[in-house]
């Protein structure tokens, strides 16, 4: 037996593994000893990542439908298929109606060439990924105050900080190897504070839960702000030295006292003012957030709330410190930082900017958009218009996971041409007209970026199965139909070399550097050959931080005697995103029954509604049948889901309402209906599935 590095690929945590080879397949994991994220640990998740390259159900060949039902392919046909149909769609429309979607779970060299195919071949803008559905808040938001949108400190700040602030993630289920990382610290001594609506078992386990109402997070953050300067406990020194507009956030939160902030959000006067004299009274406060902050319309101005609270206390720039969002899949920073955004170039460099785009031009030898492109969404929007007409999508499950699931079905369906880039025949592969296998994580070599901007190197150890191959050999062959040579990468390496010569917080890396146990973390040039652990040490990327005012944004759809509560969305301990990968594992499948709503026991019994009876959840967008949960996690009148069963699919009556800046939609909040089914009547599966004449070809 064999045992090769690797790097997990479920959550953003970028956890240390080894793969255990025999007889060329993978048998098993292990993990990494004296990993500088996991420290020789591994979740219940990692485990389990075996089973994600288990060859059973995978794709072998490229298929090609017909008639409504799909045939196996050559790469001859089906690349030739592709390219005459995104040439066609060029034709009939321009490069407005073409786009791509990339995955945040391929490696960044797969997402860099899914960009420079978008732009260099297809000649668009469009390009996004599943980051839109997830942190694009974060980009916007911290971009905006503090110059950068990524995580300000390390994991290991961690065992530094004072005080642990966790705002809006449930990171023992999610991040789990962080949120043990918490708890370790919080043993030590440290003041661990969770903000969360429901009682996750990390906010059971907190020194302080902050339970507010559902999407009143500006109002909690502003009114913490408006204490905080009425005590006189903000760190003057910093503000006057490195933050810029302190005069407008002052007058913006002038009003809200801490009883109006108490009525805004349901909490306690005392519990605000504690938390208040906490944070900021802490000598290195360390926050963390998730997607209870960024999935909302006002999701950038959540973000851009929790980087005012951590400025004017000066908690930035130091160990221990910091405004730390957690990245969800497990390349998601990576796909962001490789450009995969309709807005940036790799390294966030802006496409508005003509000097980047004639950079990107001359070493590409294409001339480049000189606008952004369609989000995501955009472009199902603009397919629902009959505007788009071409679309690419690489390993993104777009119809368990966007918004609006009915909709998003009729965009697919509304496109004349859909190409697939997957590892099994998942449900948004369904939809396609070519779908082209993948090869998985343990079958390629590249890299992989985890939450706190760390690049860390996977590796080949097993062959892909049948045909498969990396995402970046695929789309290089495709480039290389479509007349554009520029794609002829020799290997995974000679990829990154292009990404890091373009991109300068990249400029001194490389595979060869990348070797290293544990990586590094960037900005990693001339000027920090070693990595940045830490940002923001001397100055801001914009010079000094501006604070920027923003108001309460109350969620699109409240309950009211139609649909009297209010839905929220999670995620359990067992399973990861749509469950294309935690699934696989028997071991895992076994832990958590197809599809939940937690609904607490005072609303159950208003019912009459007892555990694990059927119900039917209904909003205005759609319906479903479930089985109910009877638990105090969530507060009475609102009731949540998790969103890993596609027998369940919550996304089925969530909200594609948007934040105007990031374009998020608002997956965190709606209003749904509730009627108990007959005890002895089990829950309607109902999976959204192509008609037989979707996309039928010739």
């Amino acid at each position: 037996m064999q045992v090769v590095p690797s790097v997990c690929t479920f959550c953003g945590v970028g956890c240390g593994l080894g793969l255990r080879v025999e007889g060329g397949r993978a048998i098993g994991v292990e993990p990494q000893a004296g990993h500088p994220v996991s420290q020789g640990q591994l979740c219940a998740k990692g485990w389990a990542s075996g089973f994600v390259v288990d060859p059973g159900d995978r794709l072998r060949k490229p298929l090609i439908k017909a008639h409504g039902r799909f045939r196996e392919a050559s790469w001859d046909e089906a690349l030739t298929l592709v390219a005459g149909e995104m040439r066609a769609a060029l034709e009939a429309a321009g490069p407005a109606a073409v786009g791509v979607i990339s995955c945040a779970h391929a490696t960044n060299e797969d997402n860099y060439a899914a960009q420079k195919f978008a732009r260099a071949v297809l000649g668009t803008a469009n390009i996004d990924h599943c980051a839109r559905i997830c942190h694009s808040p974060s980009v916007a938001g911290l971009s905006r105050t503090l110059g950068s949108g990524a995580m300000t400190n390390s994991i290991a700040d961690i065992d530094e900080a004072e005080l642990i602030l966790v705002i809006g993630a449930d990171v023992t289920e999610n991040h789990a190897m962080i949120g043990a990382r918490m708890l370790r610290a919080q043993a030590r001594g440290a003041r661990l504070v969770v903000v969360d609506p429901r009682r996750t078992r990390l906010a059971r386990l907190a020194d302080q839960h902050i339970q507010l109402r559902v999407g009143s997070n500006i109002a909690l953050l502003n009114g913490l702000l408006h204490i905080i300067f009425a005590n006189g406990w903000e760190d003057r020194e910093f503000l006057a030295y490195r933050c810029e507009n302190e005069q407008a956030l002052r007058e913006q939160v002038r009003e809200l006292t801490p009883a109006l902030t108490s009525r805004l959000t349901g909490v306690p006067v005392l519990a605000l003012i504690e938390l208040a004299r906490a944070y900021s009274q802490a000598r290195r406060a360390f926050i963390a957030y998730g997607m209870g902050i960024t999935q909302f319309q006002s999701g950038t101005g959540n973000v851009i709330a929790v980087a005012n609270l951590a400025l004017a206390c000066g908690q930035l720039g130091r160990p221990g410190t910091g405004v730390n969002p957690l990245r969800g899949q497990n390349n998601v920073q990576g796909a962001c930082d490789m450009g995969c955004l309709p807005d940036v170039y790799p390294g966030y460099q802006k496409v508005s900017d003509a000097a980047v785009r004639a950079r990107f031009a001359r070493a590409w030898g294409v001339a480049q958009p000189a606008a952004a492109g369609l989000t995501s969404l955009g472009m199902s929007e603009a397919a629902l218009r009959g505007e788009f007409r071409a679309l690419m999508v690489l390993g993104e499950e777009l119809v368990v996971t966007d918004p609006d699931q009915h909709k998003l079905a009729r965009a697919l369906q509304a496109l004349d041409f859909l190409v697939a880039v997957e590892l099994t025949l998942s449900e948004t592969a369904r939809y396609a007209d070519v779908v082209l296998p993948a090869a998985a994580f343990a079958e390629k070599d590249g890299t992989f970026s985890n939450c706190e901007r760390r690049v860390q190197r996977v590796r080949k150890a097993v062959e892909p199965p049948g045909e498969a191959r990396a995402d970046w050999q695929i789309l290089a062959a495709l480039a290389e139909r479509m007349g554009y040579s520029g794609m002829g990468w020799v290997d995974a390496a000679a990829v990154f070399a292009e990404m890091a010569a373009l991109t300068p917080c990249f400029s001194a890396m490389s595979h060869a550097r990348l070797e290293r146990p544990g990586g590094l973390q960037w900005p990693c040039d001339a000027a920090h050959p070693e990595g940045s652990p830490i940002l923001h040490m001397q100055s801001f990327p914009r010079g000094r931080a501006q604070l920027l005012p923003v108001s309460q944004v109350e969620p699109d759809e409240c309950p009211d005697a139609e649909y009297p509560f209010c839905f929220t969305t999670h995620r359990l301990h067992f399973h990861y995103g749509g469950g294309a990968m935690t699934r696989k594992s028997p071991l895992l499948e076994r832990e958590t029954p197809a599809g939940l709503l937690f609904i607490h026991p005072q609303d159950a019994a208003q019912l009459g509604l007892h555990e694990a009876q059927g119900v039917r959840v209904r909003s205005r967008r759609g319906v479903l049948e479930t089985r109910a949960h009877l638990t105090d996690d969530v507060p009475p009148g609102t009731v949540g889901m998790p969103y890993h069963f596609r027998e369940a699919p919550c996304n089925r009556l969530t909200n594609s309402a948007q934040d105007p800046i990031s374009h998020m939609p608002e997956l965190k909040a709606c209003a749904v209906a509730l009627e108990p089914l007959p005890a002895d009547q089990a829950p309607r599966i109902e999976l959204e599935r192509p008609p037989e004449d979707c996309h039928a070809g010739p």
